[in-house]
């Protein structure tokens, strides 16, 4: 049963969120729900591809707030194509007019697979349109820093809490806990073995339906695998405890 799960997340985008959908994951027992903002700005998100525009989001945040899901993070990117130093500092001021329990963020990269690499190669440029490294990573330093001001806590490299909100799924899953994902291609890790689910919409419906675990491929681990993987999953907050590793 859900209940026996320590926490239940789930990750979406604003647009994709409607009132009784929201409710529904409450019902069903979501006890973090964290949304893909990335951004404010209306022109930022249309000319980064988002699948959403900026009203949607104080409305989904709101209904989602009404349902009363636990926790609630909100997610940032830093460095999108359009970024200014404008933008990004009111996109950390409204971040903090929402007050979610916590804001994870990233910094935004340029995939082989992205449609801005594909306007690149079509352009022949061989550098892509977004803020450089340095700029990006000053960026993150500063809206850390305004959190900080407001509260908050750093718990990685990229995340910021309010005091008392859990993040299980980074804290759990990065010292080799268990994590079932649920959805098309959605990865796991469960007693050691790395698996994913089907990356088809219609093989993964058919399997579930079937009463199959809709499982693409798995990988078992082993116990050098498992240090490396913890090793890597830790460096991303910030310092290693040399102790875990040794016991």
């Amino acid at each position: 049963p859900w209940r026996a799960a320590r926490e239940v997340a789930f990750e979406c985008e604003p647009g994709t969120l409607s009132e009784p959908k929201l409710r529904l994951l409450g019902e069903l027992g979501v006890t973090r729900l964290s949304i893909g903002v990335e951004n404010f700005d209306p022109g930022i998100l249309e000319l980064n591809n988002r699948a959403h525009r900026a009203e949607e989001i104080f409305k989904t945040y709101a209904i989602a707030r009404a349902v009363g899901f636990p926790e609630i993070n909100v997610d940032l990117i830093a460095g999108m194509v359009g970024e200014t130093e404008e933008n990004w500092r009111a996109c950390i001021e409204r971040t903090l007019e929402l007050a979610p329990d916590s804001v994870t963020i990233y910094q935004l990269e340029v995939p082989y697979n992205t449609t801005i690499y594909q306007r690149m190669r079509d352009g022949g440029s061989a550098i892509a349109p977004v803020a450089d490294w340095e700029t990006k990573r000053r960026w993150v330093d500063e809206a850390f820093a305004r959190l900080e001001e407001r509260g908050y806590h750093l718990g990685s490299a990229y995340t910021a809490a309010r005091p008392g909100a859990e993040f299980l799924y980074r804290d759990a899953l990065w010292h080799g806990a268990d994590m079932i994902g649920l959805g098309v291609a959605s990865f796991s890790h469960v007693a050691g073995v790395h698996y994913q689910n089907e990356h088809a919409l219609e093989t993964y419906c058919e399997r579930v339906a079937r009463g199959e675990l809709p499982i693409l491929r798995a990988l078992e681990l082993s116990a050098d695998e498992r240090l490396i993987r913890e090793f890597v999953l830790q460096l991303k907050l910030g310092t290693l405890d040399a102790r875990y590793f040794k016991s």
